[in-house]
């Protein structure tokens, strides 16, 4: 199905954006040429490393292409031509009713049930966000290991979060030494394996303790990799909200107003910040149910809590992901379309377009929570 009216205006706008919480966009990265990218593709079919990934927030209209009621889902869209994104895509939504049928025609058996891009897919569709870090780390925990490039995540910034988790993590190992004697060592040591797919030899003791199955144990301790970096993530990202929120403020469109942008921006802004509030608060109970469990193993010798937290843990990570991506897409779009130092130059049709996106990944997690609790 092609793209059309003010979707194909959205779809433009990544034609040179690199991927984000919401998007990763395997067109642009394939554009680049990089000699890795033949070595270690994303997908074996060409055709879907020519695809813009995006986690959608399904509206009334699409809610029957489930068999089951979902709030999100993962969108695929395929570029008509990869160059020139103005002429559209077409799309399909991973495990909607007639995926088989829908893909068949385009891909062959490429995406049938147990082959490698399904899987690849299925891994994807799992992940409440697409942030690269999150991403990368899944998909090798399941044997996928595609080429770097495609996750846009530099060296300095992995070494950042490598020292905020030793520094995160610091209590634990003088627990488990009963001394802060070689501590540093240790800790740099636990965060190698905790950050890797097999963290079992130097972690063994700890699932022992807190009386975890395999399952319960895997499951746990990749999600809580995902609040580890989540916190990292939120103490940079928060500064940036509030540029965000003044400028979401203080931006006035240049140009003719039509009635219909007229009496839609000005609203759509407190919304918007509100949103953006509300989303932040979420976040920060999630981590805070983290704080409380871990001081309560570390400071307080009593496992039970951690327990509990690494065994809802699995849920509380994609609440916490559905959240902060949506604040994350709102940074990262930002400031991709104003540049810093730049001037502010926007019609008033474009600047709808943006809040329209805004609010559409903001009420997805409004709708998210509601559904949960349902």
């Amino acid at each position: 199905m092609q793209v059309k009216d003010r979707s194909v205006r959205r779809l433009t706008a990544l034609q040179t954006s690199a991927s984000t919480a919401r998007v990763l966009n395997l067109n642009l990265t394939q554009s680049k040429g990089d000699p890795e990218l033949q070595r270690a593709p994303f997908f074996k079919h060409p055709g879907l490393n020519r695809s813009i990934i995006v986690k959608h927030r399904l509206r009334p209209n699409e809610y029957e292409a489930f068999n089951s009621p979902r709030p999100n889902a993962t969108k695929v869209l395929i570029p008509i031509d990869s160059r020139d994104l103005k002429l559209g895509a077409h799309y399909f939504f991973v495990g909607q009713k007639d995926f088989d049928a829908v893909t068949a025609h385009a891909f062959g058996g490429a995406l049938k049930a147990g082959e490698p891009d399904r899987q690849l897919l299925d891994l994807i569709d799992v992940l409440p966000s697409l942030d690269p870090f999150l991403l990368r780390e899944h998909l090798k925990r399941h044997g996928h290991e595609p080429a770097r490039a495609y996750f846009n995540i530099s060296d300095a910034d992995t070494q950042r979060m490598f020292d905020f988790v030793q520094g995160e993590i610091g209590q634990l190992v003088q627990l488990s030494l009963n001394s802060e004697y070689g501590a540093q060592a240790q800790a740099a040591k636990l965060v190698t394996k905790l950050l890797s797919n097999s963290p079992d030899a130097d972690l063994g003791p700890l699932r022992e303790t807190l009386r975890l199955n395999d399952q319960e144990y895997q499951d746990g301790i990749f999600s809580w990799r995902g609040f580890l970096y989540y916190k990292w993530l939120m103490t940079d990202l928060m500064q940036d909200v509030g540029r965000v929120m003044v400028d979401i403020e203080d931006l006035q469109p240049r140009g003719p107003r039509d009635p219909e942008s007229t009496a839609y921006i000005g609203p759509a802004k407190i919304r918007i910040q509100k949103a953006i509030q509300r989303c932040c608060d979420g976040v920060g109970r999630l981590l805070g149910t983290y704080d409380v469990a871990y001081e309560s193993l570390t400071k307080q010798g009593n496992p039970s809590a951690f327990r509990t937290f690494l065994l809802s843990a699995p849920n509380m990570f994609t609440q916490l992901g559905e959240q902060l991506g949506a604040v994350q897409h709102v940074v990262s779009f930002w400031g991709y379309r104003f540049a810093r130092g730049m001037p502010k130059m926007i019609s008033p049709e474009e600047l709808m377009d943006i809040y329209l996106d805004f609010e559409d990944s903001m009420s997805f997690t409004q709708f998210a929570g509601e559904y949960r609790a349902a």
